[in-house]
C-alpha cells in the first residue's frame, strides 16, 4: 500500500470553509477512484494560518495515477483552490506503508 501526502495552507478564517470544499471535491474524487483505500484530512491551526494535510491510501502507483494523472508527483488542484490556499504547492509525497495496525486488528 502507498500513502500520498499533500500539504496546503489557508488563512485561519477560511479553515472551516476549506474543509467543506475539500469534502465536495478532492475527498469524494479520491474515494471514487479504483484502488483508493481511504482518505484523511488533517488540520492544524497555527496562529493566523490553518495547515492541512491530506493522507490518501492506495493499492498501487497505477491507482494513484488514475486519480492524479501520469505526472503523479504533482499536486492535483481544483478550480476554487486559489480562493482558499495561500499558495499552490507543486508537489506531493508518496510513502510505501511498511507496517500498519488499526484499532481492533
Amino acid at each position: 500500500m502507498i500513502a500520498r501526502l499533500w500539504h496546503g495552507v489557508t488563512g485561519k478564517e477560511k479553515a472551516d470553509e476549506y474543509v467543506d470544499y475539500l469534502n465536495r471535491t478532492g475527498v469524494p474524487d479520491s474515494r471514487a477512484t479504483p484502488g483508493n483505500r481511504g482518505m484523511f484530512v488533517l488540520r492544524r491551526i497555527e496562529g493566523e494560518r490553518a495547515h492541512f494535510l491530506t493522507l490518501s491510501l492506495w493499492d498501487s502507483m497505477e491507482a494513484i495515477k488514475r486519480f492524479a494523472g501520469e505526472d503523479h508527483e504533482r499536486a492535483r488542484y481544483y478550480p476554487e483552490d486559489e480562493k482558499y490556499l495561500l499558495e499552490l504547492e507543486p508537489g506531493v509525497e508518496h510513502y510505501e506503508i511498511s507496517a500498519s495496525r488499526m484499532e481492533g486488528e
